[in-house]
């Protein structure tokens, strides 16, 4: 039945008493027909050095039951040269053992967003995401949350002045796990990831999605076989990740998890840098995994930096400082020669 007229009356009363105390205007007044459940908070739009712009906390997918999962993008100043599809996209994947981190922060570096800003400074379109951890979700999820981001990433391309064909990765530590296993396991079935809601909720489109494939990969002392990272008896990030208590990590789960499980000759090129005194991951994961990737025909480049722990760290600041730059550097030149090389 509906509401009799003097009922009306009194409820457009109340609407303009509840407006005028909350002293909401315009749009603010407007009510959808349906709850409206997209962030509709303006997108952070912030300038950096050398014409950079970054737009932060951009919503790349929706998982039901979990909380948005954000990524920012970093522009270069100047718009691709004519006849230049776009630019060379790189995403980083940031670590934390898989259970902390955030898309803003790497090893020893004082200001992460100023160096993935420098790389946009060069011409590259910089993406640095978030995905779920290990308290959240096991894996796979970060690793659907991973390859996700890249499709988003491709599916919005000339939003963001990106060539789709030259996409890059990179990250350090559980990072690197997982730059190592997207950059494998292209048209790996068993790890294919599902497709979720776009950013504002709505359903996921109809037909192919975009690849998650990538043509270049850089880790920084990345773990690629789960194997001997797992001690019997106690638990470890890597139990976390995988969802299994000690000594019960069943041998498919570590495997489908392990880089090196996924290794064939359509491999992208890797470039793999580790401390040499690394007692978080020992420097041998880099190693093998090197042989593994030359042993099929991939290129795999292998920087051993002496007298550096986890995250580069040395005996004094100077060496730190001198074993960070060093990485940073060698990334920049080969990202340089195989994504802008074969433009």
């Amino acid at each position: 039945m509906p509401p009799k007229p003097r009922h009306r009356r009194r409820l457009a009363s109340l609407l303009l008493a509840s407006i005028a105390a909350l002293g909401v205007v315009g749009k603010a007044q407007e009510v959808a027909p349906r709850p409206v459940l997209d962030d509709r908070l303006p997108m952070r739009e912030l300038k950096l050095a050398n014409g950079v712009k970054v737009i932060a906390d951009i919503n790349y997918a929706v998982v039901p039951g979990f909380r948005p999962l954000t990524l920012d993008v970093y522009l270069p100043g100047s718009a691709p040269k004519a006849g230049v599809p776009g630019a060379p996209l790189l995403v980083f994947i940031h670590g934390g053992g898989w259970s902390a981190g955030h898309s803003r922060q790497s090893a020893a570096f004082a200001d992460w967003p100023g160096v993935l800003a420098s790389f946009a400074a060069r011409g590259y379109v910089v993406a640095s995401l978030n995905y779920r951890l290990s308290g959240e979700a096991p894996a796979p999820a970060a690793i659907h949350d991973v390859k996700n981001a890249v499709r988003w990433l491709r599916a919005h391309a000339e939003r963001f002045a990106i060539d789709p064909q030259h996409v890059g990765v990179f990250g350090g530590s559980a990072g690197g796990q997982l730059a190592a296993l997207l950059g494998t396991s292209c048209g790996v079935e068993s790890l294919a990831a599902p497709i979720y809601a776009d950013q504002n909720g709505a359903p996921a489109p109809q037909g192919p999605p975009p690849s998650d494939c990538v043509q270049s990969v850089v880790v920084w002392y990345g773990i690629f076989d789960f194997a001997p990272m797992l001690p019997p008896t106690v638990k470890t990030g890597a139990h976390g990740y995988l969802g299994c208590e000690p000594g019960k990590c069943a041998a498919a789960q570590i495997a489908a998890q392990s880089a090196t499980t996924h290794v064939d000759h359509n491999d992208p090129p890797f470039l793999l840098i580790h401390g040499e005194r690394d007692k978080t991951v020992p420097v041998a994961q880099s190693i093998a995994f090197a042989a593994a990737l030359t042993k099929v025909g991939v290129r795999a480049d292998l920087e051993v930096i002496p007298d550096v722990d986890h995250s580069f760290i040395g005996a004094d600041a100077a060496t730190t400082r001198a074993a960070n730059l060093l990485a940073l550097r060698k990334t920049v030149d080969f990202f340089d020669q195989t994504l802008r090389g074969s433009r």
